[in-house]
């Protein structure tokens, strides 16, 4: 095994176009080091519907040139197999380490195979790749960003040419194609011949940003703006001017573009801390409200003055909230969101005789459904302009709740008066997540199994009336590893994370609530039942 290890490193070797990888690889070697060789040779990345993720280094199990371009000839074959033959690529890409050059080896490798390519101008967010897919008419579009990832981290994302991110059976098919690629060698990469695009897409983008707002709405509320180290600044400052909203406060340590994410842990505004400059910017300027961004953009946070201090919306409120925005706004078509997310939505389509639809976890699934007008999903994504970008977008569900916000604030009113009103018309809808975050994956695996051996009959008290293995798929849903349980009053999804080594538990209660007075105790009992859930969960799951 030792010998084949070291044969297996050095042909690697041999290949790998990046001095930084030959250099880290050829130490391993020199070194004899079998442990960390073992854990980059002991498989490939795998290709699946969220491309590829992992962290940065030399070997078939991280990220890396010679991993992206075997992806990138896995994906011109397959396209080539689809009768695409002299289609156009589209490629965009964040500001990580690595991520130019990621962009660049694609270009290179699909005007090899005799594909068009173009790229886009400098590190944009990922929606206004998006976009360009549809805008310009491509056959694909690649995305090289590992959005809110830790910093060591890079991912390579695939889009179709309907703009929606790839779903089976296309990502097998082409990762077969990838693991059909037997040597770079194999592989042509002309230096020059694709197209680096000028700022005509990012101004069409821009031009769509303003379909999203009323004419002739409200644009007052004053925001506190961070773009978590990531791309979205330039952009989202754009569009806010366009549309005429105050020019958001920055918070200038996350402002500009860094690959190392200095001042946050993990570059998530969902993680603990990651917030915490936003809120001491907002506790100095008192805005109206505290936008944020992941890295690339396509996510959106927001947070709120509640009471003393400052706190984030859940992305279910926020899902709600710009729901019950469009509704008010009088708009038609269908109202969608993964079986992740809350209940809610459901009730406020229903109420207002809108068609509603629920799908698998994912935006790739989100952006497919017939005749999508919104679509939401907790993890901080929105799909306010389904016709402009079919995928998430933390650029346009920005200007779309402060909008909302500048609505309120003309009426004395704020988010959170909204949420109540929309707890006493429909329930109050609670939510929390239960997020393990593990070093090893056998950890996940071994918790799915003993829910699936040994189901639990109830949780926090409540009987559970229905339990659903998703891996079967259901008369809605195509298969997918989870666990579905319907409680009285209560809802449980279990599922191993797409994009991160966490098993992930989302958890819902709804408390009817007859006027605002009850609110106060409503909520008392919705956050007692979600910590029984949790607790209980976790005992059921040995985690």
């Amino acid at each position: 095994m030792h010998d084949d290890l070291l044969a297996r490193a050095q042909a690697w070797l041999a290949e790998d176009p990046d001095a930084d990888t030959r250099a880290e690889l050829a130490a391993l070697i020199d070194a004899k080091d079998v442990t960390e060789l073992t854990e980059r040779f002991g498989g490939t990345l795998q290709f699946g519907t969220a491309g590829l993720r992992g962290e940065l280094g030399a070997g078939p199990m991280r990220m890396n040139r010679s991993v992206v371009i075997r992806a990138a000839a896995g994906l011109a074959a397959y396209l080539k197999k689809q009768g695409r033959t002299t289609g156009l690529v589209v490629i965009g890409y964040d500001a990580r380490h690595k991520s130019e050059d990621f962009a660049r080896d694609t270009a290179a490798v699909m005007t090899g195979a005799g594909l068009r390519a173009a790229v886009l101008p400098r590190p944009l967010p990922t929606p206004v790749l998006a976009f360009a897919i549809r805008h310009l008419g491509a056959v694909a579009g690649v995305e090289v960003t590992a959005s809110h990832n830790p910093p060591r981290d890079n991912g390579y994302k695939v889009y179709l040419g309907d703009g929606s991110q790839i779903v089976p059976p296309a990502d097998a098919e082409i990762a077969a194609e990838i693991d059909a690629v037997r040597s770079l060698n194999d592989v042509p990469r002309p230096t020059a011949g694709w197209e680096i695009l000028d700022d005509g897409v990012l101004d069409a983008y821009l031009a769509r940003t303003d379909a999203v707002l009323a004419p002739g709405s409200p644009r007052t509320a004053r925001t506190v703006y961070t773009a978590m180290h990531g791309v979205g600044k330039d952009t989202l400052l754009a569009a806010f001017a366009r549309a005429g909203f105050p020019e958001p406060v920055l918070v200038a340590e996350q402002a500009d573009p860094d690959p190392d994410f200095p001042t946050v842990a993990f570059p998530n505004p969902e993680e603990p801390g990651a917030m915490d400059l936003a809120f001491a910017k907002a506790r100095e300027t008192e805005p109206d409200l505290i936008i944020a961004n992941d890295p690339d953009a396509d996510r959106c946070a927001a947070a709120v003055k509640d009471g003393a201090d400052w706190r984030m919306l859940r992305g279910d409120e926020v899902g709600a909230l710009l729901a019950a925005h469009l509704v008010s706004r009088g708009v038609q078509g269908t109202f969608a969101e993964s079986i992740v997310s809350s209940s809610l939505l459901g009730r406020i389509a229903e109420k207002a005789g809108l068609p509603y639809e629920e799908t698998l976890t994912g935006f790739k699934w989100i952006a497919r459904v017939e005749g999508l007008r919104y679509g939401y999903e907790e993890a901080l994504g929105y799909c306010v302009d389904p016709d402009g970008v079919r995928d998430k977008d933390g650029i346009t569900a920005a200007l779309l709740i402060t909008e909302l916000a500048s609505q309120l604030k003309a009426g004395n009113r704020t988010l959170l008066d909204l949420l109540d009103d929309l707890a006493v018309e429909h329930g109050l809808h609670a939510t929390d997540q239960l997020s393990v975050r593990v070093e090893d994956l056998s950890v996940i695996a071994n918790a799915m199994r003993r829910l699936r051996e040994q189901p639990p009959t109830r949780l926090a008290g409540l009987t559970i009336t229905k339990a659903e293995d998703l891996t079967q798929g259901t008369d809605r849903l195509p298969p997918t590893d989870g666990l579905r349980y319907t409680l009285d009053g209560a809802r449980v999804i279990v599922r191993p994370s797409g994009t991160e080594p966490k098993l992930k538990c989302y958890l819902e209660v709804v408390v009817p609530v007859a006027t605002h007075a009850g609110l106060p105790a409503a909520r008392a009992k919705g956050a007692q039942l979600l910590a029984a859930i949790k607790r209980d969960l976790s005992a059921a799951a040995g985690i």
